[in-house]
């Protein structure tokens, strides 16, 4: 490890999605370091080296063979706040974006529209709520990310079979969610609300076609061709690809009712996710701190997404440095 002090250290699992931010803060000249914690190692000798930590790990790391990244980024983040440092998108944002379930309490508790959901360690528990379950109903594990092993199912019984047939789906936190099914008019899609420093960034229309990664990473998802990272099992491979569409008219209310869902998870950055039913409903359904910001999306609107979030990490960096 270097013995130079940044003023800045993003903590990450994937390379690949951290370029366009990595590539803004060198040309603003903000001194930074990375730290993966695919392969880490921390001691509680270690006193924080920067000023400033920032977390960009992703729930997704298992989907990519680095299922210890995430237990050891919590741990890291727990420590480095327990010697004072500030993190943004810290420990407490990060349990929640790995907790589906909790995240439907949040928004429960909030009186926010959102799926019914039950959590469970067993299938066979579910039929204690057999009177509660509409079918079909969405099978989800509690820690989520990029669509992994979501799928629409119609039965307590088909619940069983899945699990019956392949135990690893458990994985990586044996918790799992079937959650309300709610439809929507696909040609409309479901909204995606990205948030920086507790404003609204920019609102976007993701056509989804059947799929569930909704990654809004051109490396994930990009505008032409096909993504380079893992699709997760379970996914419609059939389908078109998943489509992005700025969204400027995104209505005034949305943005409140996502307001108070950032502020209540106490997010720094983050992309809140509902969907419009039938009946003109506005659901939400997911909380996001890893907020993989879409470059041609926010072109739309004016301006490159990473070039405002470093403008919001230069801000943090310089109400430390102020006496």
């Amino acid at each position: 490890m270097s013995s130079a002090r940044p003023d800045l250290i993003v903590i990450h699992e994937h390379p690949e999605w951290q370029k366009p931010l990595f590539a803004a803060l060198e040309r603003r000249g903000i001194s930074f370091e990375p730290y993966n914690v695919t392969h880490a190692a921390f001691s509680n000798e270690e006193l924080p080296r920067a000023l400033l930590y920032f977390n960009q790990a992703s729930p997704s790391a298992y989907i990519r063979g680095n299922t210890r990244a995430v237990p050891l980024a919590l741990a890291y983040m727990r420590t480095l706040e327990r010697l004072g440092a500030r993190v943004l998108n810290g420990a407490d944002v990060f349990a929640l974006e790995l907790s589906k379930s909790v995240q439907a309490t949040l928004l429960r508790t909030l009186a926010i529209a959102t799926p019914r959901s039950i959590t469970f360690n067993e299938p066979s528990a579910l039929r204690a709520y057999a009177d509660a379950i509409t079918w079909p109903a969405v099978l989800k594990p509690d820690q989520g990310g990029s669509g992994a092993r979501i799928q629409v199912v119609e039965s307590v019984e088909q619940v069983e079979e899945i699990f019956r047939r392949d135990p690893s789906i458990w994985q990586p936190d044996n918790l799992f969610l079937l959650q309300e099914y709610l439809p929507h008019d696909p040609e409309q899609g479901i909204v995606r609300l990205e948030f920086l420093g507790g404003e609204l960034l920019y609102a976007m229309r993701v056509k989804t076609h059947g799929r569930f990664n909704l990654c809004p990473s051109p490396v994930c998802n990009p505008d032409d061709g096909e993504g380079i990272c893992e699709i997760p099992a379970l996914q419609p491979v059939d389908a078109p690809p998943v489509e992005f569409f700025p969204y400027p008219e995104v209505p005034r209310e949305a943005v409140a009712e996502a307001t108070r869902i950032v502020q209540a998870a106490k997010l720094d950055v983050g992309g809140i996710e509902y969907l419009e039913t039938p009946d003109g409903q506005r659901v939400f359904y997911d909380i996001n701190a890893n907020s993989n910001l879409r470059p041609s999306v926010a072109e739309a609107f004016g301006f490159d997404p990473f070039e405002r979030v470093v403008d919001y990490l230069a801000r943090q960096l310089e109400l430390f440095r102020t006496p």
